[in-house]
């Protein structure tokens, strides 16, 4: 049982048969509370052909031998002792039954030592044995508790305090052991060394709350003032459960966040914080902080801690939101259409929190989400008005991004009003002004002569381009009815004293258009 090996007490003898050689038994330690009494047990022998008609006997303090002059503690034929032990010495035993049991009473510090006997037959048959025994005084009981204390699972605290004094009888008592359950008191046991313990039991399930809880124990003698008291802390070994980790936490990009996580257990956790399964920092701690520098949307996400020990482990996780204004927005969809047809424009950009995504052309809103990343624009059967700038813009609290892109809208040649011819001293000049996506190819054609003038001849045509306008004038000298033009052929239509010229336009994959107004008029009369 676990008290016997409290008080490792143990006979010491240097002869194995009764009546063959001098020799002793006596417990090789013995131990006894200040202000009680000691019983230490001896027993001698000596060869039987001695036959001694008395048998005396001395015991000394810290020395086997009289020529050092040891301090004497008892001595059978003068009854002179130390004054350390006058009045506190007795023999229990009988020399002549060679029993040599020793009493000592009213102990104090200073007489904890070793004990030598000597035995005194008389003439030269004396011997002092060399077998001793250790004395040591205490003031506390002795509480015992298993090297290893294991939440959940039951344990036996013992309290032992020795029982040699025959004439005082200890009585124990637990102190502090609420809640821990009732202790068994099992008596007086007698160890096979022949000294006497007092033992009680105290069984209970510790929990992780009784960690460091102090448990004592009493030891008083009746009928005196005498008592003494032991107390021991309980080393409670649980496994880890985190105490202590940040709420869900917010951060603005570019800030520092720290991030906390606290364990309970015993013995001390690893605590490891992760990420997506990639350890970020780890110790051997009660608490672990996670610094992170000027935060970025990447660090955006949930965050793991795990404590853990040889009795077990606990997890928590905690998310990060960091919060930053709109990523320059992309559009993606059709940036050019032909007239008619139905264009899709995908609008969509990055933000924490979402943003309000708005799509305009020329202050306009044309669509418009609130808290969404994006935005599908419809334009159906698109017109040459849709053609132009559009901007796709992203905000929140935290700052605003925008982008530009160009709808082009492809549509057939159309030749406007502005479209003229006009005479001017010795010269003619005809205005095309054409509004087309893309930019067509203009030519001033006379087909009744087979005459044409486009904008290679550049001493007659040239085009200027502004937005989807075309303005392509062409000049020449006045003309003589009925003469052939480089550029220009009238024709003079007969019976009539006015020569008409008509200026047909060309544009690819188009009829030719007469200008409604292309008529130059001359009376040649």
């Amino acid at each position: 049982m676990i008290f016997l090996t409290a008080l490792p007490l143990f006979w010491i003898m240097i002869a194995a048969s009764r009546g063959g050689h001098w020799g002793a038994w006596m417990p090789s330690s013995i131990s006894a509370f200040e202000g009680t009494c000691v019983s230490i047990p001896c027993r001698f022998d000596f060869p039987d052909e001695l036959r001694p008609a008395v048998v005396h006997g001395v015991w000394y303090f810290n020395s086997p031998y009289p020529k050092n002059y040891p301090p004497v503690v008892f001595k059978s034929r003068t009854q002179v002792v130390h004054e350390s032990f006058q009045g506190r010495s007795r023999l229990l035993g009988d020399l002549g039954l060679r029993n040599c049991t020793l009493l000592l009473s009213n102990l104090s510090p200073e007489l904890g030592g070793k004990y030598y006997f000597r035995g005194d037959l008389g003439g030269y048959n004396q011997y002092t044995f060399s077998e001793h025994s250790i004395l040591d005084i205490i003031n506390t009981p002795n509480i015992v508790v298993p090297l290893e204390v294991v939440a959940g699972t039951e344990v036996e605290v013992s309290c032992m305090v020795p029982d040699n004094c025959p004439e005082l009888r200890p009585e124990l008592s637990w102190l502090g052991h609420d809640g821990l359950g009732e202790p068994a008191v099992l008596g007086r046991l007698r160890e096979d060394e022949g000294t006497w313990v007092q033992v009680s039991l105290l069984h209970f399930v510790p929990t992780r709350e009784a960690n460091g809880h102090r448990l004592g124990c009493q030891a008083s003698f009746p009928n005196t003032t005498l008592q003494f008291e032991g107390y021991a802390s309980l080393d409670v070994k649980y496994p880890p459960v985190i105490v202590e980790m940040n709420s869900s936490v917010e951060a603005i990009e570019g800030s520092h966040v720290s991030l906390l996580c606290g364990a309970d257990s015993n013995p001390p956790p690893l605590l490891t914080w992760m990420r997506d399964g990639t350890v970020l920092q780890e110790a051997v701690t009660e608490s672990l902080f996670l610094e992170l520098d000027e935060v970025t949307p990447r660090e955006d996400g949930v965050y793991a801690c795990l404590a853990e020990n040889a009795y077990g482990q606990d997890n928590r996780t905690v998310g990060l939101s960091v919060m930053y204004a709109p990523w320059k927005p992309t559009v993606n969809g059709t940036v050019v259409a032909v007239e008619g047809e139905t264009v899709s424009i995908l609008c969509s950009t990055q933000s924490n929190p979402d943003p309000i995504l708005t799509i305009f052309k020329e202050k306009q809103i044309l669509g418009t989400v609130i808290y969404e990343s994006e935005l599908q624009l419809e334009l159906p059967a698109v017109t040459p008005e849709d053609d132009g700038e559009y901007w796709c813009v992203a905000e929140n609290q935290y700052g605003q991004r925008a982008t530009a892109f160009n709808l082009s809208v492809e549509f057939a040649p159309v030749i406007l009003l502005e479209s003229h011819c006009a005479a001017a001293r010795d010269t003619v000049q005809c205005l095309c002004v054409v509004k087309s996506n893309p930019e067509p190819s203009v030519a001033f054609e006379l087909p009744s002569r087979n005459v044409t003038v486009n904008e290679t001849e550049r001493e007659f045509v040239y085009s200027e381009r502004s937005g989807l306008l075309l303005t392509s004038p062409a000049s020449t000298a006045p003309p003589q009815c009925g003469s052939p033009l480089t550029s220009f052929s009238l024709v003079c239509l007969e019976g009539s004293s006015v020569c008409l010229c008509y200026l047909l336009l060309s544009l690819p994959g188009l009829l030719p258009h007469t200008w409604p107004r292309g008529l130059y008029r001359r009376d040649m009369k």
